[in-house]
């Protein structure tokens, strides 16, 4: 019936003639429609599409649910936006949910806070599809809850043929609860259940729930206390002492959230078990018993690439080594400590698959067996690899360093012994046209866990013999002066002990042996620098090269440095702080007795500017870095081991060396970091470098030799994308400014 609408005019008069000829025109289109269209049984089936052209007549019934025969479910073939009781739906057909709703009964309004509260108990979903006797099942399911004192199912139809499910329901109210104790129980053997003897007297049946309560009592005694930090209790007495009485719905909500902080925290095997009887304990705990997934078995199996198991290389006490403390059998399982642990042993290069899974242990109710799964790599290992050298010219952009081109022959022997001991090497030719002319290599012997495998301690030794050449910046020439490079050959051996104080912290020490000889393009050996004239001749007048001014120095010194770093990720962003030390000091051994104290230290500080909710997917935070650096030298001091101002890894908006070349330096640097979307971020920056006047004290004075400040400053803005910078930097010396792409992290 259409609804009543409020008209200030007045109704037609009645005529029962009229009347009369509208009955029997309705009569008529219902008689026409029955005979025409009424296909199918039950009158269900059959194409109505053309009703909606048929005559109105004078019932006007309401819309009826049509059948889409492409589905895989069944209209209720009712009117819509009607109420259906559960028993009235047929036995035949499949109902398609269209949402879930929690009624009060009283007011057939949405109960407050329900959802959240018993949604999960609910195994029917939005868009499911069932049948009369899943819901008659379901709904049997709810009712055997403790939960609820009341509950039942009722349906609205939808013109689409699907239904809204509702549940008016009535909750169970249990007498006030102060505390609350979380008791883990999952190695306890379970108990069976004790049937009571329907012929039992009533004196009988209270000795058998004495007995039972007392049973009761000592599996609750018998379990530890869960690992849910006191924070969480104290929420969840908060949320007690606000209600004179504990509603089951306020039950489920701090059950739920007692799950929750277990999942959310990387305890993927915690599932609340069971609460103790509410109902005559005014004022009492609630006793939660929880099975949190303690480890009782955990392997190590090796497999091949096949995936076969096999027997493996690598010794376990190597890999059990390096496993977090919570991944051990006793604790609870945490993905979190497992995900980390796969981190650790994929960090020990030695193996090429790393995985790990777990499960129900089958002779430990209640217990957890995890299993790393391992593929190690071939212990012998070589590789030859070709390329042309780039190197970074005026403004850093890339210029190839030569037309010819050269290879590097790398080759290995790894995780000697299974222990991670390892021998390598790499040979690198310049020019495969001429190998003699210009060949490096590097030999290095790495002997982890110096103080034993089972030792706390975690020393590394490491034996190696190099032969490196770079072009110096101390004989770089400053803007407008033309200068031919030096190069600095080093051949020398280097042994150094490494103790790893964290993943990023760690103290290293050691000695250092080595030639250095300084070179021109031709590869002759030069005692001084050089300049070319206005003619093209290049002239050895700058200032000398070497201690000895030779061309040729020999050095022993010994090397230490302490880098202390607790730098982490906040949802992609990099805070924290990180402190580097680093000093050389000479040993009178060499060229002229050189004995020196070369030092470094370095601070930075990365701020975030403003408070975010740490996850996965959150936004990170903008970051103000900080930076600050001193580098000094004390005693002698060759020219190609004074420090330089300018370049990668210094001042920006500079070539390598540009601004000077001197004893001492200061750099200072601010930057602030702007998220952009995912790992990509922009900032903005300002730098300055100074050599504190310490240039007259290098001999030749290299700084002024070749036109350089010996301080300078820039600033400018850039945006990196995964790992590559690009930055326009504005050289205040010059008031220019330029364009340049570098790789990694300037802090």
């Amino acid at each position: 019936m259409a609804p009543n609408k409020s008209n200030s005019q007045n109704p037609p008069p009645f005529d029962p003639l009229h009347g009369v000829i509208k009955f029997f025109q309705g009569f008529g289109s219902l008689f026409s429609n029955f005979i025409f269209n009424n296909h199918g049984s039950g009158g269900g089936g059959g194409d109505r599409n053309h009703r909606k052209n048929a005559p109105s007549n004078i019932f006007c019934p309401p819309a009826i649910a049509l059948e889409d025969k492409s589905r895989t479910w069944d209209s209720h073939g009712l009117e819509a936006d009607v109420v259906v009781q559960l028993k009235r739906l047929s036995g035949y057909k499949k109902y398609k949910v269209s949402s879930i709703n929690f009624l009060n009964p009283r007011t057939r309004a949405t109960a407050t806070g329900a959802e959240e509260s018993f949604s999960d108990m609910v195994s029917l979903q939005p868009g499911g599809v069932y049948t009369k006797q899943t819901l008659i099942q379901e709904l049997e399911s709810l009712s055997s809850s403790p939960y609820f004192d009341k509950i039942d199912f009722d349906f609205k139809t939808n013109p689409d043929g699907s239904v809204d499910v509702n549940i008016p329901f009535e909750e169970t109210v249990y007498p006030s609860k102060s505390r609350i104790r979380c008791v883990s129980i999952g190695l306890i053997p379970d108990e069976q259940p004790v049937e009571i003897d329907p012929h039992m007297t009533a004196k009988e049946q209270v000795e058998l729930m004495r007995r039972e309560n007392e049973k009761y009592k000592r599996r609750i005694n018998g379990g530890r206390e869960c690992i849910l930090p006191k924070e969480v209790e104290g929420e969840i007495r908060g949320m007690l002492m606000q209600t004179t009485c504990l509603r089951a719905s306020l039950l489920r909500r701090i059950l739920n959230k007692i799950q929750k902080w277990y999942h959310d925290n990387g305890y993927h095997g915690a599932f609340v078990v069971n609460h103790n009887n509410l109902e005559n304990n005014h004022g009492g705990d609630i006793v939660v018993e929880m099975v949190e997934g303690d480890i009782t078995k955990l392997g190590i199996v090796f497999q091949d690439k096949l995936g076969i198991v096999c027997e493996g290389n690598t010794d376990i006490a190597l890999i059990k080594r390096v496993l977090p403390k919570e991944v051990a059998v006793g604790n609870v399982y945490n993905r979190r400590a497992f995900e980390e642990a796969m981190q650790n042993l994929g960090s020990l290069n030695i193996f090429s698959s790393i995985s790990s899974g777990y499960g129900s242990d089958e002779k430990n109710n209640g217990g957890i067996s995890a299993q790393f799964a391992l593929q190690e790599l071939q212990q012998k290992w070589s590789d030859v690899s070709t390329e042309w050298s780039i190197v970074p010219g005026r403004n850093s952009r890339p210029t190839l360093a030569s037309l010819q081109p050269g290879a590097t022959v790398s080759f290995g022997y790894r995780n000697i012994k299974g222990l991670n001991r390892s021998l390598q090497g790499a040979i690198t030719l310049g020019n495969l046209f001429s190998p003699e002319d210009d060949i490096s290599y590097n030999f290095d012997y790495t002997h982890p866990y110096l103080d034993g495998i089972d030792d706390p301690r975690n020393r590394t030794f490491k034996a190696e013999c190099f032969n490196t050449k770079k072009v110096s910046p101390v004989f770089t020439g400053g803007p407008g002066v033309t200068n031919s490079p030096i190069w600095v050959c080093r051949d020398g051996i280097k042994a150094t002990i490494t103790e790893d104080y964290s993943r990023q912290s760690k103290f290293s020490y050691g000695l250092v042996l080595e030639e250095v000889k300084t070179r021109d393009e031709g590869g002759d050996i030069v005692g001084r620098g050089n300049t070319v004239s206005y003619k093209g001749e290049v002239i050895a007048n700058g200032p000398p090269t070497t201690l000895s001014g030779t061309g040729v120095d020999r050095m022993a010194f010994l090397q230490a440095n302490l880098t202390r770093d607790n730098t982490r990720f906040l949802n992609g962003a990099l805070v924290g702080t990180r402190d580097i030390f680093q000093v050389d000091q000479g040993l009178g051994i060499g060229s002229k007795f050189a004995f020196f104290n070369r030092h470094k230290i370095s601070t930075t500080r990365f701020f975030p500017l403003m408070k975010v909710e740490e996850g996965k997917g959150k936004a990170p935070p903008p970051v103000l870095v900080l930076h600050g650096m001193y580098g000094g030298c004390v005693g002698d001091l060759p020219n190609h081991e004074a420090v330089t101002i300018g370049g990668p890894t210094s001042v920006r908006g500079y070539s390598v060396g540009e601004i000077g070349a001197s004893r001492n330096k200061l750099e200072l640097a601010a930057e602030v970091r702007v998220p952009v979307k995912g790992s990509a971020y922009a900032y903005a920056f300002a730098e300055h470098g100074n050599d504190l006047g310490s240039s007259v004290s290098v001999e030749g004075n290299p700084t002024k030799s070749y036109m350089r400040t010996g301080h300078g400053s820039s600033y400018g803005a850039g945006v990196k994308i995964g790992n590559v910078r690009a930055e326009y930097a504005v050289d205040h010396n010059s008031n220019k400014g330029g364009f340049f792409v570098h790789f990694g992290d300037r802090f």
